[in-house]
């Protein structure tokens, strides 16, 4: 799979039913070059207009399926937020 078919894909968790929204980027281990995690961008300040305060950071091992559409992951949200900037 490309990491362009990955970006099209929505993330749902499946703790909350939520989606998450798409994939923005990898985190990547530069000496075995295995994906570490998932990166997606939390929900904009004010209408999307003003950047974002946090993204998400979905650890590979939390991935439970890898649909057609979508990527079903199990995290509880407030642990694997990171801070922008």
């Amino acid at each position: 799979m490309r990491y362009y078919d990955l970006k099209q894909k929505e993330v749902i968790n499946i703790q909350t039913c939520r989606s998450l929204g798409c994939i923005s980027d990898l985190d990547i281990d530069c000496k075995t070059g295995c994906i570490l995690a998932l990166i997606v961008p939390g929900p904009g300040k004010f209408c999307s207009f003003f950047g974002r305060d946090f993204e998400f950071f979905i650890p590979w091992k939390c991935i439970v399926q890898i649909g057609a559409d979508i990527i079903l992951v199990d995290i509880k949200e407030e642990d694997h937020r990171k801070k922008c900037g």
